[in-house]
């Protein structure tokens, strides 16, 4: 439970604040002039604060209540742009096209791989299959995870049956910020 004791501001208007900043690519300041076009006269440095202590917060509350997504999963990784610097996004959704987790990593690699996967499983569970394209790193993640778990996760090579992932990765690399 997300505590609010002893703040100026009332629980809603924190959360609002914490929302816009997690939701759109928006600075600090550009909330803090939004924020005071509604009435709300709150610093930057304010926002940032909240940010730092209730996003993960919520981040966790949401993860909770999160809906279950389905066994079989497409797994890819694409490059993005971050302020000039390349970085690569790892993405898994279900076969419905929910998205189960993500990772941001500086590095495209086997231990790259590896991370996510612990990540996306430790969230989500353990999927049947797991689709990918003709990744070597995302293939010998699966393979090390599946030995050293003794797990039997199966994989598809199938750049098709990826397009899913594909398609959204491009809504992703228009947000962004360069």
């Amino acid at each position: 439970m997300l505590d609010f004791k002893g703040n100026h501001f009332e629980k809603e208007i924190i959360l609002w604040g914490v929302r816009w900043y997690v939701a759109y690519p928006i600075s600090y300041r550009q909330l803090e002039e939004m924020m005071g076009e509604r009435g709300v006269s709150v610093d930057h440095s304010t926002l940032n604060r909240w940010v730092i202590k209730y996003a993960p917060e919520v981040e966790k509350a949401c993860r909770r209540r999160q809906c279950p997504v389905g066994r079989s999963w497409r797994l890819d990784e694409t490059y993005v742009k971050i302020k000039g610097k390349s970085a690569y996004l790892y993405r898994a959704v279900d076969k419905e096209g929910h998205t189960i987790d993500f990772l941001l990593t500086p590095t495209r690699d086997r231990n790259a791989a590896k991370a996510f996967l612990h990540k996306a499983i430790r969230s989500q569970g353990v999927p049947e299959k797991i689709t990918i394209d003709k990744s070597g790193a995302n293939t010998a993640a699966i393979t090390h995870y599946n030995q050293t778990y003794k797990t039997a996760i199966v994989i598809r090579h199938s750049k098709y049956l990826n397009n899913l992932v594909e398609q959204a990765h491009r809504a992703v690399k228009r947000l962004v910020v360069y």
